[in-house]
């Protein structure tokens, strides 16, 4: 069995058991090809009998070349799940998994923007955009994500059959997931302003969001747009396109949402993944406490 036939079969799994993000599905197809390529493993079974050690001097190398706690974190966990499909290969699920302890990463909290900064950055992107379509589009995906709580690759995922939008938009999430959520005047008015003066074409398979030469709005350039507008505002750099949906999922649980509805509303997994906005709203509440409190100020 080549190499080439095993990477092939790992990114079919990936791909479509897993359904994996295609991000994800380079960074951990990149993984397996330098453990194949250091280890010189030729089929599923040599890769099923792996040890640590393998790994270790892997994950050795990598850090030679710079990488940091979170990547290593990331890349052993890409090298477990393909030793444990190459085990699977082999109906062997119970054979004994490589025992590596990963690099311990801290886990900061999410950096939420405030009502009045999220706003001033969906009007900055558009009175600053060199027309006013593209103003108009930037407002609209920055909005999407602070109004709807939509991951910057859910907003740009979205096709001319979403419009008109109504008070209820379906997205699809990671892994494939649908979920509805709600939509607030404010960011349906966005959306339509956007649409309206967009010069290309919206059929039913079209992507809503265009770049200037018509093809699918990409990341980076929603990531540049919001990169000038914090600058222009001064704020830090962790106001980024993301932050928003922190901002959204923030903002509601201090208004009083329940944590089960605010699992709903992000298309979150597992409760454990929302739970961390209890944090962050403590220390939200602790800052305006801080600066509000006149013993605080003494």
């Amino acid at each position: 069995m080549s190499k080439a036939d095993l990477l092939e079969a790992w990114r079919d799994h990936l791909t479509n058991a897993r359904r994996r993000s295609p991000h994800t599905v380079r960074a951990y197809l990149a993984a397996a090809n330098r453990l194949l390529e250091q280890t010189g493993a030729e089929n599923w079974g040599e890769l099923a009998r792996m040890e640590a050690g393998a790994l270790r001097l892997q994950l050795a190398q990598r850090r030679n070349d710079g990488l940091g706690n979170v990547s290593a974190a990331r890349e052993l966990s890409a090298l477990k799940g393909f030793l444990a499909f190459a085990r699977e290969q082999l109906g062997e699920e119970e054979a004994i998994a490589p025992r590596l302890r990963g690099p311990r990463v801290k886990k900061g909290l999410p950096r939420p923007v405030t009502p009045d900064d999220a706003s001033n950055l969906a009007d900055v992107v558009q009175s600053s955009a060199s027309e006013a379509w593209i103003g108009a589009r930037d407002r609209a995906v920055l909005l999407l994500m602070y109004g709807a709580g939509l991951r910057i690759a859910e907003a740009l995922s979205l096709k001319g059959s979403d419009l008109p939008l109504g008070e209820t938009l379906t997205v699809t999430g990671k892994g494939g997931k649908q979920r509805v959520v709600p939509l607030i005047p404010l960011v349906r008015e966005a959306v339509t302003e956007y649409a309206t003066q967009n010069p290309w074409s919206l059929g039913p398979d079209d992507p809503l969001f265009r770049g200037v030469k018509g093809g699918t709005l990409s990341q980076g350039m929603v990531q540049k747009a919001m990169a000038n507008a914090r600058r222009a505002l001064g704020l830090p750099n962790t106001a980024t396109p993301h932050a928003l949906r922190h901002s959204f999922a923030t903002h509601l649980l201090g208004a009083g949402a329940d944590l089960r509805s605010l699992q709903e509303l992000l298309g979150h997994a597992s409760l454990g993944s929302t739970q961390i906005y209890t944090k962050v709203d403590a220390a939200t509440m602790l800052d305006s406490y801080r600066n509000a409190h006149p013993r605080e100020k003494d």
